[in-house]
């Protein structure tokens, strides 16, 4: 696994980089839960939105095509992942602009956002910075606004369980514990925000 810059790549692997959209699309219903995510954001015309951790632009992209008058803006600490993103956008004519920087020191004014929006980021992350990417989340966010997360959670049950398991070895059991053992909505509470609740993928 190659950390650099306190932030772990993608797929954990710099090699793997360019290979990040199609894993994804073969081995989980990304186009599904991400259409869940945004439509659970409720996003309204001029809305600045941030995709926090948005790697490739894959949620970023999807966000700005369905609500095209948003002002969406993509932050990530990878340089290499974020020139991907830059060039599907190109590619899609779509106007987003995308900043380099950590999701635990964003480089934002307080209450600069009406939401946070982030995908397959927050189990990448340490215990630490995950509290501190959330406080400063809170701190970006305008009164209302809202984070809304896409992640591994508790296997509910064994079969689920198992299947958890080769994605824990992969990005590695220390910062994915969390998740795992469901502590990643009692960390948003704890973090300021209220009315926390986890949606099943439907």
């Amino acid at each position: 696994m190659h950390k650099k810059d306190n932030f772990i790549p993608a797929l954990s692997y710099d090699w793997l980089t360019l290979f990040c959209d199609a894993l994804i699309t073969w081995t989980m219903p990304e186009s599904k839960f991400k259409r869940q995510l945004i439509a659970s954001a409720s996003i309204r015309n001029n809305d600045r939105i941030l995709d926090l951790g948005c790697g490739t632009a894959t949620l970023t992209l999807l966000l700005k095509s369905i609500c095209p008058d948003a002002i969406v803006i993509g932050t990530d600490g990878d340089g290499k992942i974020l020139e991907i993103g830059r060039r599907k956008t190109i590619k899609a004519g779509l106007e987003i602009t995308f900043v380099q920087g950590m999701a635990f020191n964003l480089p934002y004014s307080d209450a600069s956002f009406d939401g946070v929006l982030s995908s397959l980021m927050f189990h990448h992350l340490t215990r630490n910075n995950k509290i501190r990417t959330l406080k400063e989340v809170n701190r970006v966010l305008r009164p209302g606004g809202g984070i809304h997360i896409a992640d591994f959670g508790k296997p509910q049950n064994l079969l689920m369980r198992a299947a958890a398991y080769p994605w824990q070895l992969f990005d590695g059991s220390t910062t994915t514990a969390d998740n795992v053992s469901g502590q990643l909505p009692r960390m948003i509470r704890d973090s300021g925000f209220v009315g926390v609740r986890e949606q099943p993928l439907t």
